[in-house]
């Protein structure tokens, strides 16, 4: 149990109770969207073997019924298998039967010695091809088990992550960043662990189940009927088991998975720990997950072990008995000895198909509630198709861009813009500012049809952005966000992503309008340096300069800055306006930013307050008005 008690804890140390909530309360990897908070009370990042919850699912049949339509894709492979696991049976249940005529025929007084030695040696070679036999059709079972499984996962991995692409952002917005990987990581092995082991080890044990009492049968049917008597107390203690030894391990594996988050937490954060002094506190409270993990472990492992022995004693009892009773019908000569050994031989082997059963059964269900959340996720729908006969945004459009009477909320029941009406002539510059949650970066999510507005309308060159297909409407938008993101790869191919088709003269020439040029030839391999970690190694300047490279290749009409300078030093930024200067020339440029100095000469202002536009106009115009941008640009307001 834990070692420290509650009058002891450390000062600022939290207790289990309020650890198992923050970290098993959601699934591993969810990077603090609305989830728990981290050791020093910020986001959490992540990182565990993905918890989230087991049992039955929901809807047995219908996730029954789906994987199945992938399963029997191929199914002349899986007739194969069951073939093969037919003739593996029967092989080793011939190969069993040998015992009887090898030891009545090694007891028979009426048999010489060369007799004896001549009919062992034929059950011999008979024995040795029929295991050949049962090992060839146990090797290329599972080859094919193998193979059916892993393109069985492919195929499900290939349709989740197609129909992840296909989902709206508001999706993404909602659902932390470690749910949705679980489900392409922890859910989709659980299927291939199901497919490739529960599922055959049940048929297995079905087909070695009914064969052994076939034999058994045909050997002794009143020690048989001895036998099934026990049969209900094998079922019985096999479920028991079963159901409390699932019970344990999803609890192991919940104080697992916040062990190991809270480990990934730490230590990602260890500056910090050490800024706060809070060694001793994270030592604290690791050691209360660390203990009660110990404790889950000590509990799972303990009844998964008592499976076998258990449930072999029983089989011991079954055994002892119908030895003894055999015993006795041999020396009333109803019975001979070799009949005898081949039936114990059974009977001792009886109950193990039943354990198999009985412990992928959990299993199973397990994987089943994991199909049927990854099922969830393809079902989430799509974004709506383009409207019928949807025209595409030319790549040289003017870039006019009107909004009218726009009024959006992300939830029905909340309205975020109200009434926002706008006009931004081709290659104008329009500035948002405003207090954190007025709407401005809403606004720049419609332009783009992230969202789709509730009423009003927007409109490129006069036409309604919803007539527009969605690919030429982004394609003619560039956005260059206050969060950067880089994809493993080299400078030039993530400059790149923002043209796919661009040559590398005209990666080059982007990179000089970014102001990222000089810096990129002073890698160690120049716009050929690969980068990895969201560019880990580079700063947090420098990934801004390649994030507006990527933006300029792009030769977008209509540009969005979000918060673009917010996080880097003065002569950084510098550096950034001088590269978004040259970006914005002949762009309708649309800006967010808290620093008002960014934005100041803005041919428009936009002042926005809980979703709406207060006060609108040039940086001298609104200073006049001695309102809120006044107030804002004085000091005597600050942003929220």
């Amino acid at each position: 149990m834990n070692s420290h008690t509650t009058e002891q804890r450390i000062p600022g140390s939290r207790s289990l109770d309020v650890l198992r909530k923050q970290y098993v309360g959601s699934p591993a990897g969810a990077p603090g969207v609305g989830g728990p908070r981290g050791p020093m009370g910020g986001p959490r990042r992540g990182g565990g073997p993905g918890v989230h919850a087991k049992g039955k699912p929901k809807n047995m049949r219908a996730t029954v019924r789906r994987l199945l339509s992938y399963v029997t894709s191929y199914r002349w492979q899986l007739l194969l298998v069951f073939c093969f696991m037919i003739v593996n049976t029967a092989a080793s249940l011939y190969g069993s039967f040998q015992i009887k005529p090898i030891i009545n025929n090694l007891i028979d007084p009426t048999l010489s010695a060369s007799a004896r030695i001549s009919a062992l040696s034929g059950s011999l070679l008979i024995l040795a091809c029929v295991f050949s036999v049962g090992i060839v059709t146990n090797y290329v079972q599972a080859r094919l088990m193998l193979k059916i499984s892993q393109n069985t996962t492919e195929a499900i991995r290939r349709d989740l992550f197609h129909a992840v692409q296909e989902l709206p952002v508001r999706f993404f917005d909602s659902t932390p960043t470690g749910e949705t990987m679980s489900r392409f990581t922890n859910d989709i092995d659980s299927i291939d662990m199901m497919i490739n082991h529960s599922l055959t080890g049940i048929v297995s044990g079905v087909i070695n189940l009914v064969g052994t009492f076939i034999m058994m049968i045909f050997t002794n049917i009143w020690l048989t009927l001895i036998t099934v008597i026990f049969l209900p107390i094998f079922a019985r203690g096999g479920a028991m088991i079963a159901n409390r030894s699932t019970k344990y391990y999803s609890g192991q594996q919940a104080a697992l998975g916040a062990v190991n988050g809270y480990i990934e937490e730490s230590v990602s954060g260890q500056k910090v720990v050490k800024v706060f002094n809070h060694e001793d506190v994270c030592v604290e409270e690791f050691t209360t997950l660390n203990n009660d993990m110990r404790d889950k472990q000590f509990r799972a492992q303990f009844w998964g072990g008592i499976m076998g022995p258990i449930m072999g004693n029983t089989s011991q009892i079954t055994y002892a008995l119908t030895a003894g009773i055999g015993g006795l019908l041999c020396l009333a000569g109803r019975f001979d000895v070799g009949g005898l050994a081949l039936f114990v031989n059974f009977s001792r082997h009886f109950s193990m198909p039943i354990n198999m059963i009985s412990q992928q059964m959990a299993t199973i269900f397990s994987a089943l509630a994991c199909a049927e959340r990854v099922f969830t996720v393809m079902d989430q729908p799509p974004e709506e198709p383009d409207v019928p006969g949807a025209c595409t945004l030319p790549a040289d459009a003017a870039g006019c861009v009107e909004l009218f009477n726009v009024t959006f909320g992300y939830v029905p029941e909340k309205t975020v813009l109200r009434n926002i009406t706008l006009r931004a002539e081709p290659g104008q510059k329009i500035a948002f500012v405003g207090s954190t949650g007025a709407g401005k970066t809403t606004i720049t999510n419609l332009l783009n049809r992230f969202y789709d507005i509730a009423e009003g309308e927007i409109r490129i060159d006069g036409i309604n952005i919803r007539n527009y297909t969605r690919d030429s409407l982004r394609s003619n938008i560039a956005m260059v966000l206050q969060d950067t993101h880089l994809f493993t790869g080299t400078v030039m191919e993530n400059i790149r992503y923002g043209r796919p088709d661009a040559t590398d003269e005209e990666v080059i020439a982007a990179a000089k309008t970014a102001s990222a040029h000089s810096f990129i030839m002073r890698l160690s391999d120049g716009y050929q340096t690969m980068l990895q970690g969201d560019g880990a190694n580079l700063s947090q300047g420098q990934r801004q300069l390649l994030n507006i490279a990527r933006a300029a290749i792009s030769k977008a009409p209509i540009l969005v800055l979000d918060e673009a300078t917010s996080s880097v030093d003065t002569r950084t930024e510098r550096h950034i306006e001088h590269g978004l200067a040259r970006l914005m020339q002949n762009r309708t440029t649309f800006v967010i930013a808290h620093r008002l100095s960014t934005v100041r000469n803005a041919d428009a202002i936009m002042v926005l307050e809980r979703g709406e536009i207060i006060e609108r106009g040039n940086h001298e115009e609104l200073l006049a008005l001695n309102g809120r941008y006044f107030e804002l640009w004085s000091g005597i307001t600050e942003l929220d």
